[in-house]
């Protein structure tokens, strides 16, 4: 069962974020922050990740170093660690996208269990959004992304790589399909 400390967290990251919209849509942020948080339960986190989960966009988008202080005094060491797990940056400006992507990717192939998770529901939601996104407005999609196509694309399919070096899984099993689904669309397959 989830506690007043999930109660808690989702308070504070909708109105952390509460500004904030999903790239190049009017869709409130917190939704792309609440389904990543119904994945993570769903593919067997606990109330830790699923806290982590709620945050894990918190010190990279809404604040850097003074949100990790605050996350860190009201949740703990444990998510703070997989929220910073799950951070590719907390600079601003932020490095460049293709060396901050490629230290990520590096990262992520020796994480710990509780990051890769809240990671790969990360990138499942966002790869099965980027696909919807694609039907709907095709090649244009990829002008909201400073990777464009071609480093999209290949972001995805690194994540899926790093991850999978650990075994695959369900989870591993769904973000690959979507992956895959969302290259077949680029490439004009499906």
């Amino acid at each position: 069962m989830l506690s007043r400390r999930f109660e808690e967290a989702l308070l504070y990251a909708t109105r952390l974020h509460a500004d904030q919209t999903r790239k190049g849509s009017a869709i409130p942020y917190v939704s792309h922050l609440m389904t990543v948080t119904a994945l993570t339960l769903e593919y067997g986190g606990g109330e830790d990740e699923a806290i982590a989960a709620l945050l894990h966009d918190a010190v990279e988008d809404q604040g850097g170093a003074e949100t990790r202080a605050e996350i860190l005094q009201l949740f703990g060491p444990r998510i703070t660690a997989i929220v910073d797990g799950c951070t590719d940056t907390d600079a601003h400006p932020k490095p460049p996208w293709r060396a901050r992507k490629e230290a990520y990717v590096e990262h992520i192939r020796t994480a710990p269990r509780s990051v890769r998770l809240v990671s790969a529901c990360d990138k499942l939601h966002n790869a099965r959004s980027l696909a919807r996104d694609y039907r709907a407005c095709g090649e244009s999609l990829w002008m909201r992304f400073s990777g464009g196509r071609e480093g999209t694309l290949w972001y995805y399919r690194a994540i899926v790589a790093s991850l999978q070096l650990h075994g695959t899984d369900l989870l591993l099993e769904d973000l690959d399909r979507a992956v895959t689904e969302l290259e077949l669309l680029a490439e004009g397959g499906l």
